[in-house]
C-alpha cells in the first residue's frame, strides 16, 4: 500500500478512504479479474444443464489455475488467498456463489437442469469444491488440479 500511495501521489490514509485496507482491494481487483474469467468462460460454452455449469466451472478453474500471477499468489501468499477468497465476511466467496447460483439457475428455468436440494446450497457446494482443488497445495501438497474437480462436478449435476 506504500507503494502504490507513493506511484499514485496521494497519502497512504488517502488511499485507504478509497481502497480500504490491502486486503481490501486484493479481494475487488481478484474479484474484477474472476468475474471477467467467468464471463469469458461463459461465452465460449455451447452445452447446457448441467454440462453447462461443468464446463463454466471448469474452464473458470483451468484459467485461473493456468494463469502465472495466479500461480505466484498462490504458492507465495497461498494462506492469505484462502482467507481472502474462501471466508464469506471477505466478499469474494459470495459473489461467486452468486454467479454458480445464477448459471444453475438459467439451466433450471430453461428445464435443462434440475437439482433436488436448494440452488443457492448447490452453488455453495459447488464453489466450495472450486476452492478445495485450487488449494490442495495447503490442504494435502499436491498442486491444484481443475480435472480433478469435474467428475465430482457431473456427478453432483446429472
Amino acid at each position: 500500500m506504500t507503494a502504490l500511495s507513493a506511484e499514485l501521489g496521494v497519502n497512504r490514509a488517502t488511499l485507504f478512504r478509497w481502497v480500504g485496507s490491502r486486503d481490501d482491494l486484493l479481494v475487488e481487483v481478484l474479484w474484477d479479474l474472476a468475474d471477467r474469467v467467468l464471463n469469458h468462460a461463459d461465452s465460449q460454452v455451447d452445452a447446457s444443464g448441467g454440462e453447462r455449469v461443468v464446463s463454466v466451472v471448469g474452464r473458470f478453474l483451468r484459467i485461473v489455475l493456468d494463469d502465472p500471477g495466479m500461480q505466484v499468489f498462490l504458492r507465495d501468499e497461498g494462506e492469505l488467498a484462502m482467507r481472502l477468497l474462501t471466508r464469506a465476511d471477505r466478499g469474494f466467496q459470495p459473489r461467486l456463489v452468486a454467479r454458480v447460483q445464477a448459471l444453475l439457475e438459467q439451466e433450471v428455468a430453461a428445464g435443462s437442469l434440475t437439482v433436488e436440494a436448494p440452488v443457492a446450497e448447490v452453488a455453495f457446494v459447488v464453489v466450495r469444491l472450486i476452492e478445495t482443488y485450487t488449494y490442495l497445495p495447503l490442504l494435502t501438497g499436491e498442486a491444484p488440479q481443475a480435472e480433478r474437480a469435474l467428475p465430482i462436478l457431473r456427478m453432483l449435476l446429472r
